[in-house]
């Protein structure tokens, strides 16, 4: 039986929900001390004005205050901030919502979650803000460099239901990309292979071994020197689809990351992957209706 976390101590606030970090068993000193030290990212300056504000609680609800000394085991809770974030070029749609389920529409360069630089600006901040659903959660990740569908779960006591579809890969995606086109690979094609994490974390390749990647591949319209392709991933490790791609010397358009790393300049948003998020379809667990979502956005192999 699937049983729902208990309620957050800090509510969700703007659409950001309370991040959590938990204490080791041991330590000297305040908390305060402990935050500085696990998390250099925020200044100590900035932790002491947070205490103050009432943004730092343990899991009690108690306030954490600067004095506070130092109490393991216990998890403690914060509103993240950030002092500026880029502002990005485009915007998400909902194409479906009912009391369980969202469907977005999302554009190339937002995150689908809060990280790094990003944190208003991320598909699921918005949403939660937009539709007024603080409980709201992804039911899987698609790049921020990619656009399309992404499924969320509105209630926690049905959300394991939706989980288990992609868990035992009961859910069919179709996502179109762009690359060059190459008369001597052969398509339809199954790509199969072993990826696993390179030594730029970042970054996934192909080693020898058992295979835990699969992707079907066929072609859709060849324009000049490049083509539409369609891509149903059978499995879904990071990057796979790029790195599929790139594997058969047939790298994304735009690509970032593949075959060799190739950053844009910050806020350069002139050059989006080819790669989109296309269809969903599935059972739904709750009701046996046949769902088929399409995203509302296309990529040509022309332009």
């Amino acid at each position: 039986m699937h049983h729902p976390r208990p309620s957050p101590v800090l509510p969700v606030r703007d659409g950001v929900s309370a991040s959590c970090v938990a204490l080791p068993v041991h330590g000297q000193g305040h908390m305060l001390d402990f935050l500085v030290q696990r998390l250099p990212g925020v200044a100590r300056e900035e932790w002491v004005r947070r205490m103050l504000a009432g943004d730092v609680v343990d899991e009690r609800g108690d306030p954490v205050v600067p004095e506070r000394p130092f109490e393991g085991s216990l998890r403690l809770y914060y509103y993240r901030t950030l002092p500026t974030e880029p502002v990005l070029p485009g915007s998400e749609t909902v194409l479906y919502q009912d009391d369980h389920l969202v469907v977005a529409d999302k554009p190339h360069f937002m995150p689908v979650t809060p990280s790094g630089r990003y944190l208003h600006n991320t598909l699921l901040v918005r949403l939660k803000r937009q539709l007024g659903l603080p409980e709201l959660a992804p039911l899987h990740r698609i790049d921020r460099d990619t656009a399309g569908l992404v499924l969320l779960s509105v209630q926690p006591h049905t959300r394991g239901a939706y989980h288990a579809l992609f868990r035992d890969r009961q859910i069919t995606k179709h996502y179109d990309a762009i690359a060059p086109w190459r008369a001597d690979v052969a398509f339809p094609r199954d790509h199969i292979s072993r990826l696993e994490e390179s030594a730029q974390f970042f970054r996934m390749h192909e080693v020898p071994g058992e295979p835990n990647s699969h992707t079907h591949m066929h072609v859709l319209e060849v324009a000049g020197d490049w083509a539409l392709y369609r891509l149903s991933p059978v499995t879904g490790k990071r990057h796979q689809l790029r790195v599929h791609m790139a594997a058969l010397g047939l790298a994304l358009r735009n690509d970032p990351l593949y075959p060799v790393v190739n950053d844009p300049a910050e806020g350069d948003y002139s050059r989006p992957l080819q790669l989109l998020a296309r269809s969903l379809a599935f059972v739904d667990p709750l009701t046996g209706e046949q769902r088929v979502f399409e995203s509302r956005q296309r990529l040509r192999a022309g332009h």
